[in-house]
This record gives structure tokens, sequence and C-alpha cells, in this order.
């Protein structure tokens, strides 16, 4: 399979994010926790260089713990403030505060010596498509956020949420890079949503993901779809087309509906928690 996508509005939050990003004390990256790496937009290491930057392992429900931590140890190890979150059920979310405070905490220091009292955390939360930020950002800031309007040199239309009296938060669009250097990053993008399934061949993505899960996950397939995990990989998506009843005019196998089964229950944690890459294989 090969992706290759960008649409213009990507081009354009880009260059929003560039001209804002002077505004901004902390840069709040979301990633997926089941694709960490993968769903971390390499542009903004860049963009942001010389900002204070907090990653958050989002959708954490969906994805295997023991790769999380390993994830969150990375991170870490980079020079990264770490936040696991749940933002759909709003596990993690009230504790990010404290965590952009202590992340910044050289700044307001700084800001204390020079007398400045009490101004607030300004933070850009950035994420590729599909990772959750609108979510987070509702759960974050909740029904009392007060929105503060328009500040000089922000983009027309961008506007400044107020948590509280410590964080102020400017939203960006979800951005990606215009190629993937790495089709394996593509796939996983595709597998968690962040890519439209209408561009992409779902039979081909499901057969590859059933590829991955017997080596990395044995025993799940045939756990949820009671198939045989010995067999070869095209059997195993007909296998699961028969007894989910994935069948075409005449009994043969519809494939396409099987594998948009396949990466739904996926998607939605039915299969169990999956994480698509870790830490020590991100170089490969």
């Amino acid at each position: 399979m090969h992706f290759q996508w960008y649409p213009g509005h990507m081009t354009k939050a880009k260059r929003m994010m560039q001209e804002n990003i002077k505004l901004i004390d902390i840069v709040v990256e979301l990633v997926d926790a089941r694709v960490p790496f993968s769903s971390k937009n390499p542009d903004i290491d860049e963009l942001a260089k010389n900002k204070y930057r907090l990653i958050l392992l989002n959708k954490t429900d969906l994805a295997d713990r023991e790769a999380t931590d390993r994830w969150e140890a990375y991170f870490k190890s980079q020079g990264f403030a770490v936040a696991k979150v749940n933002s759909q059920k709003g596990t993690g979310v009230k504790a990010v505060n404290g965590v952009i405070q202590e992340a910044c905490k050289e700044k307001i220091e700084r800001d204390r010596r020079r007398g400045i009292k009490n101004r607030p955390i300004r933070a850009m939360i950035v994420g590729i498509p599909n990772v959750g930020k609108s979510t987070f950002i509702n759960s974050f800031a909740g029904k009392a956020c007060a929105k503060t309007g328009n500040k000089p040199g922000v983009t027309k239309g961008k506007q400044w949420i107020k948590l509280n009296k410590n964080v102020e938060l400017l939203d960006t669009p979800g951005i990606l890079w215009p190629k993937f250097d790495d089709q394996n990053v593509g796939l996983r993008l595709a597998l968690i949503g962040s890519i439209k399934d209408e561009i992409v061949n779902r039979s081909e993505m499901a057969i590859e993901f059933i590829d991955f899960l017997k080596e990395s996950y044995p025993g799940l397939l045939a756990k949820r779809y009671e198939v045989n995990e010995d067999a070869d990989r095209v059997a195993i998506l007909e296998e699961i087309a028969t007894n989910r009843k994935c069948l075409a005019k005449g009994g043969s196998y519809d494939l396409e509906k099987a594998a948009i089964l396949l990466l739904d229950e996926f998607r939605s944690g039915k299969i169990g928690y999956i994480t698509l890459e870790l830490p020590e294989e991100k170089d490969s």
C-alpha cells in the first residue's frame, strides 16, 4: 500500500502555527497512545524549538498499558513533559494543568524575579487529525471556560480559551506532514483512522493488521473471531467473514465488509488493548 496525502488546508494550518508560535510558552502535542511515534508530527519539533513541550498520550483506554508506560519513559528521556489521558472519559485530564505548570516552572520563576505575577501560561494544542484534540480541549476547558477573544498577532478567527487564571489555550487545526517517508507510518495512521478510509484499500489494510496481530498479540484474533491463527492472513479474513456473516449474494466472502468490521472493532477497543509500535522499533 502506498500513502501520500496532504490536503491544502494542512499547509494553511502549518503557516498558522508559524505565525502564532511566538506568542506561546508551551506546545502541548496530542498523540494517539496506540501509535505515539507515527502520530507525532515531526514538523512540530522544528516549529516549536525553544518552547516548553508536553506530550499527551491520548486514548490510553485503547492501548496496551505496558507499551504506554514504555512510551511515557521514552518521551521523558527525550526531554518532554508527559501525561497520559483518556479525553473521551476525562481520565487524567485534570492533572494536565499541574503538568503544564511544572513544565513551565522556569518561566514562572523568571517572571516572578522580574516582578511579573499571575501572568497565565500560554499553551498551543496541536495534533494530527483524529487524535482526539477537540475532545481533549472540551474536556480540559469544561463548560465554565471563558473565550477571551482575539488578541494582537493572532490569526483572525482563532480564539484564546481561558481555562483558569494560570493557563490560556490557543487551538490549531490538525496537521499532517507532506509525505510519509516510511510507509509503515502511513499504514498505522490509516489503521487508527487518521487517514480517511475512502482513500485507502481497507481489505489490504485489514490483511496487514491480521499479520501484525498474529505476530504481536497472538490469541486475540482466535478469542474474538474463533479463527485458526495458524492459517494464512487471507484465510483468516475469510474465516472472519464466515463467522460474522460478512457474505455476498451466493454465499461468497465479502472481504471488504469483514475488513471494515475488523478495523471498526480495533478502533473501538473490542479486540483488546493494542499498541501498534514500541519505542525500540521506531527506527525500524
